[in-house]
């Protein structure tokens, strides 16, 4: 009998899903709309529910009282009925008077709901009860059954173009198809439109080199260098690392004023770049070695330099038409020209190059007849004449809401645009998208998934000029969803070749990584990834520092959003070298796969989606706040030997590293704490676990620096960003004067974030 009571309290009171879960307001009502089927809604009029705080039945006149009364006594029998029925046989096919119309809630706005009781107990009979949902093996057995290889062939197919290029119109075709899938799987898809400044080459002036009689004109370039002619002596850099330039200094060749000749990789273009400019260079020339790059040595090499991410003329505020844009330009945009040529012309310039020899090792690359000598005696001019272009492009996006908590969001992202063909940069990851928006989904319609939390979909435009669409986002939205967006997953470059795995991301999700690593079957060998990768090594192995060219490293350094990307390769050291070229296509990405690229892309949709599905599933997020405590502890002990070193040698004594230490101490005392109250709780709790988690959510975002502007330093991490603000810097400073201000600031931010996960005002523990 209490089964039956209960079934029809949830005739009455239950709260059936639909694809976005009704949003408390204010005043405590759930709101939505609702438009009834014609069949329903003919000669009808709209009445509140009858579970609304505001309902009050009308008053019967009295000559019908009696009626009514007979009428309500014979319809609650037969609802009992009904109910010991449902409960003996388990039928529960109750067809919904039809699905409610919800728009696009992710703005904020409040929308209104009018249901009639017939709806609402068909809505609650449709939905499963509590104790028939899947179990998380059942749950990750289906996801990896609908992720099949034929599943990604036509996928793949669909969304391979000869052109991504970004703000194009195939680019906006491209967005239109991501949106149509979303739109056939009603997930209420919407677009994010930003007007931004996109550098190009000069149709009428290209770019040119002039070394002595010859001249050439380079098919590539590289996007935001700055422009003009300038002439310098040609010198030979290596990879334009810091290392690398201070030995070329120690060789006795001058590099202020010279035009730097460096080879692609370790480092990003934008990095080379500020390296030189940095030791006085007037321009700098990047090509690919043939010892770091087996194709053509006539192949074209195309990236930007802008040392930051987004658009670099709206620097801290998003690019949308209406914003009144300042005359401000990024910090991070490169002060002297920049531009790619072919190894074919690297090697016309080295062989003619002269100056000292350099090194036997580490300097010298693979191209034939070069000796690769220094330089330092012979000019060479370089004219830049690119041009900025505004172009609107469009992010597309496409939700699947939580039942319980669904302004909590998981955002799984993808740039569709690429130099070229762009194959393994935006095919791969856009099918895996798609094809996880599809399954999920599947899931939660036909398989009984039901997610804590919302999954959200992006299709990311201008990636390759620096994660501009999605930057753009965040820089529009951040007051909506920097204590929303609990996990950013990337879906770039998932898989790069056959043989080894590689994953970078905040050390939150460490233990998230490791756990889906244990459930991944390997792709390259028997057992688990987890066991093909090392189970005791497995972190030395698999994870990597976050690059700035990273497409997760703005989520992470400027938002302070824990992020992860992941790479299939084929070997640990090994990278993809199509990248920034228009040889990124499906032949050369089955070569690096050894044919396999379908089963492979098929595992690292399934290694993402189990990510997503643990952090939407379970009650507690899968966010380990005690992986922070060696990462911060390291920093820490850099910065107190760094300081100790320079009191010492200074003689003053009044920088005190001890600060920066007990406050790292607050953080490891309520990390603890965290540990400890998990420990302690009942984890089917939801209200518990929710108490949990608003105080996990807080640390990535307190590691943000709040005394740095995001126009002058976006990337504000304590740990990972970039600026004087940050442990690694603080760590390197020799201004005493700045060593003392920074180490102040740094000791509140690590406070601050310990206060902030005690989360109650009694908890908090200062000891500084």
């Amino acid at each position: 009998m209490d089964r039956v009571r209960l079934a029809l309290n949830g005739l009455v009171k239950g709260e059936g899903y639909s694809r976005f879960t009704l949003q408390p307001s204010a005043d405590g009502e759930r709101h939505a709309e609702v438009d009834l089927c014609d069949d329903v809604t003919d000669g009808a009029t709209e009445t509140e529910a009858p579970d609304s705080p505001s309902f009050r039945p009308a008053r019967l006149h009295n000559g019908r009282r009696l009626v009514a009364g007979l009428l309500l006594a014979v319809l609650l029998t037969f609802l009992l009925g009904y109910m010991a029925s449902y409960v003996i046989h388990g039928k529960r096919s109750v067809k919904a008077v039809c699905e409610p119309k919800i728009g696009n809630q992710m703005d904020g706005t409040t929308k209104t709901m009018t249901a009639s009781p017939t709806s609402a107990a068909a809505s609650a009979a449709a939905a499963p009860p509590p104790d028939v949902q899947p179990s998380w093996k059942d749950l990750t057995q289906l996801l990896a059954e609908k992720l099949t290889s034929e599943a990604f062939g036509k996928t793949l197919g669909d969304f391979a173009r000869p052109s991504h290029a970004a703000g194009s119109e195939e680019d906006s075709l491209l967005g239109n198809k991501v949106f149509d899938a979303f739109k056939e799987l009603d997930m209420k898809p919407w677009t994010d439109v930003h007007y931004v400044q996109l550098q190009m080459p000069d149709g009428n002036r290209p770019n040119s080199i002039q070394f002595g009689s010859s001249t050439f004109t380079p098919p590539g370039y590289l996007a935001y260098s700055a422009t003009g002619k300038v002439q310098g002596r040609l010198v030979y850099g290596n990879y334009g690392r810091v290392e690398d330039l201070a030995y070329v200094q120690n060789s006795k060749v001058e590099l202020n004023g010279s035009v730097l000749l460096l080879r692609a990789g370790k480092i990003s273009f934008a990095e080379q770049v500020d390296n030189a400019a940095t030791k006085g260079a007037s321009a700098v020339l990047i090509y690919p070695d043939s010892q770091d790059f087996i194709y053509n040595t006539n192949t074209a090499l195309y990236g930007h330099v802008h040392l930051g991410s987004g658009d670099p003329y709206t620097p801290g505020f998003p690019s949308f038409n209406h914003t009144q844009f300042p005359p401000t330009k990024s910090s991070g945009l490169p002060r002297i020209p920049a531009q790619t040529v072919t190894a074919e012309t690297a090697r016309t310039l080295l062989q003619t190059i002269g100056g000292p020899e350099s090194k036997p090792d580490g300097f010298k690359g693979g191209l034939r007849s070069v000796s690769y000598s220094l330089g330092g005696s012979k000019n060479v001019t370089v004219e830049v004449n690119n041009v900025l272009v505004n172009k609107g492009i469009h992010n597309v996006f496409g939700v699947i809401k939580g039942f319980s908590d669904p302004d909590r969001y998981v955002v799984l992202g993808a740039q569709r645009d690429a130099w070229g063909k762009g194959y393994a940069k935006a095919t791969v990851g856009t099918s895996v998208l798609v094809e996880l928006a599809k399954v999920f989904h599947e899931m939660v319609e036909n398989g009984g998934f039901r997610p804590k939390r919302s999954l959200v979909f992006a299709s990311w435009s201008a990636g390759e000029y620096g994660s501009i669409g999605a930057t753009e986002w965040l820089e529009g939205y951040m007051s909506s969803i920097d204590r929303s967006v609990f996990t950013y997953i990337n879906l770039d470059g998932v898989v790069l070749g056959r043989g080894s795995f590689s994953a970078s991301a905040s050390p939150l999700l460490y233990s998230l990584i490791g756990s889906t690593m244990k459930e991944v079957q390997s792709p390259f060998g028997s057992g688990t990834l987890y066991e093909a990768m090392g189970e005791k090594d497995w972190t030395a192995r698999v994870m990597r520092p976050m690059t700035m060219d990273d497409p997760s490293y703005p989520f992470l350094a400027f938002s302070g959003i824990p992020s992860v990307s992941f790479h299939f390769t084929t070997t640990d050291t090994e990278s993809y070298t199509y990248y920034g070229t228009g040889l990124d296509n499906v032949d050369h990405l089955n070569y690096q796969t050894n044919q396999k690229t379908k089963e492979l892309v098929a595992t690292a949709a399934e290694f993402a989606g189990l990510m997503a599905m643990r952090l939407v599933h379970d009650h507690l997020l899968s966010l380990d706040v005690s992986r922070y405590q060696g990462v911060l502890t390291r920093n820490v002990k850099a910065v107190y030997n760094s300081v100790i070193t320079r009191s010492q040698t200074t003689g003053q004594k009044d920088v005190d590293p001890a600060w920066l230490s007990r406050a790292l101490g607050s953080f490891g005392r309520a990390a603890s704490s965290i540990n400890n109250a998990i420990i302690n709780t009942d984890l089917s709790d939801p209200e518990a676990c929710r108490l949990l988690n608003n105080r996990i959510m807080k640390v990535e975002h307190c590691l943000l620096s709040p005394y740095v502007s995001p126009v002058v330093t976006p990337f504000r991490h304590l740990l990972f960003g970039r600026g004087a603000h940050t442990l690694a810097s603080i760590a390197a400073t020799t201004d005493m004067k700045e060593l003392h201000t920074q180490l102040a600031l740094a000791t509140w931010i690590v406070q601050g974030c310990a206060d902030a996960m005690a989360t109650n005002i009694w908890d908090i523990d200062n000891l500084i």
